[in-house]
């Protein structure tokens, strides 16, 4: 247990640190890139063109294993949601009643019916899902040709997802673009593979958020001050747009068009009926709006958002710890796990980019290493290094390489991480200290209640 209490420590240290290249010059504004979470895989990626399939392979290193955590892909929106679209198609009737076909007025609202209007069910990977997935794992397969060349067994590659349906047919496609053309099912010469599950309950390295009762106090304590956050963004671009359309819009109608707007730029690549209503700052102050509470809800606004993902930040380290055993007593290849793959959400997503310390300001670092928590990311026009359309796009990936390499080397182990396949900057000394907590303290141990004033003496 000492020896492996110590590798893992050493993995940690040893984490490879290199920089994701940043593409120079300005490009033309698309509301596609500024859609938070709702943001599209192929939108983070497209402009980074043939970089993402670079080797960037250590000189002489070797991958040994791979660990790969991804958030669903695209969806449609929740059953919740649906009922919303259907209320604001009442809504937009209610604020044309009386008025006049103008040049103010947006054409497409006359007569506008949601797309999804009918919609019983909610929430399930779409098509265009469906092929970030496959084409991933396509990708994943050629760039670490040499980890996928066993045949297959649960074994050696394990695949795990949530029980939530999006994330299990995300897993499914995965495995159909890595396993392709080595089975014999289909005209694509498909293999079976195994989809292991946990439940919602008890799943606490993927769903770990679900069985942690102080965060869920926290959440239900904190919605109300994102409410109160956005609100002053809500009312401001309410009040430009009833003036810019002549119309009396209201703070919820504006959420709303907003929502709408996401949908229609992710889902239907249509951005010129709800997007076109907002102006590119309107678009930028509403993406800093929803990041906002993907920050404090989610992400580096409280330690707790990601120390409770621990469990998980573990069985990463297990799993690199058991390869290196069996590198190291000389086990033949295809008798141990080469791969383990994962398939979750983005509240699984964005608790692990903080447990790595990413998307951070240098300045930020020694915080994050005491586990306080950050100032909320500059608003608009001020740049950040926080944005939720990078941090956890859908299909947003996360893989942890670990290299075997020669005994000249500063290090016989090397493990380097790709953020949606870039190799990406990682800060020292920060996921280390992570590993020290304890789940059930962390989350089902009740903070010490403060005593009133007057009670103190």
């Amino acid at each position: 247990m000492k020896n492996m209490t110590a590798t893992i420590a050493q993995l940690a240290l040893l984490i490879l640190c290199i920089s994701a290249s940043e593409l120079a010059g300005e490009e033309a504004f698309d509301v596609r890139n500024h859609l938070s979470t709702v943001t599209r895989y192929g939108a983070v990626t497209e402009s980074a063109g043939n970089s993402l399939l670079a080797s960037n392979s250590l000189e002489g290193c070797k991958p040994i294993h791979l660990n790969l955590l991804a958030r669903h892909g695209t969806r449609s929106p929740t059953k919740k949601r649906i009922k919303e679209l259907n209320n604001l198609s009442a809504r937009i009737k209610v604020l044309l009643q009386g008025a006049c076909a103008t040049a103010k007025t947006p054409g497409w609202f006359w007569g506008w019916e949601s797309p999804w209007k009918g919609n019983l069910k909610g929430g399930e990977l779409i098509s265009k899902g469906e092929e970030e997935l496959y084409s991933l794992g396509i990708r994943v397969r050629e760039r670490f040709s040499d980890l996928f060349d066993e045949e297959y067994h649960s074994d050696v590659y394990s695949i795990r997802a949530t029980q939530v349906p999006r994330a299990a047919a995300s897993a499914v496609a995965f495995g159909m673009g890595l396993f392709s053309w080595r089975g014999s099912l289909g005209p694509g010469r498909n293999g079976a593979f195994a989809i292991s599950t946990e439940s919602r309950a008890s799943d606490l390295q993927l769903r770990f958020y679900d069985s942690c009762d102080n965060y869920k106090d926290f959440r239900k304590s904190q919605e109300p001050a994102v409410d109160e956050l956005k609100k002053p963004i809500l009312k401001e671009i309410t009040l430009g747009l009833s003036k810019r359309y002549g119309l009396n819009f209201t703070r919820q109608d504006i959420a709303s068009l907003w929502f709408l707007c996401k949908q229609e730029a992710s889902l239907l690549n249509v951005t010129d009926q709800a997007c076109g209503l907002f102006n590119p700052s309107e678009v930028v102050l509403l993406e800093w709006a929803d990041d906002m509470e993907v920050f404090i809800l989610k992400g580096y606004g409280k330690s707790l958002n990601y120390r409770m993902g621990t469990p998980l930040l573990e069985d990463v380290f297990q799993a690199m710890e058991l390869a290196i055993k069996a590198r190291e007593e000389g086990h033949p290849s295809g008798s141990y796990e080469k791969a383990r793959l994962r398939f979750a959400h983005a509240e699984t997503i964005v608790p692990f980019s903080c447990l790595l310390g990413l998307f951070l300001d240098k300045s930020e670092f020694e915080r994050i290493q005491k586990e306080l928590p950050l100032q909320l990311p500059p608003r608009p026009p001020q740049g950040r290094n926080w944005k939720a359309s990078r941090v956890a796009p859908f299909a947003g990936n996360y893989m942890m390489v670990l290299h075997s390499c020669p005994i000249d080397t500063s290090s016989k182990y090397y493990v380097q991480v790709l953020h949606n396949e870039h190799p990406i900057e990682m800060p020292e000394r920060i996921v280390q200290p992570h590993l020290k907590h304890n789940f059930n303290t962390v989350c089902n141990v009740k903070p010490r209640a403060e005593f009133p004033k007057s009670m103190k003496k």
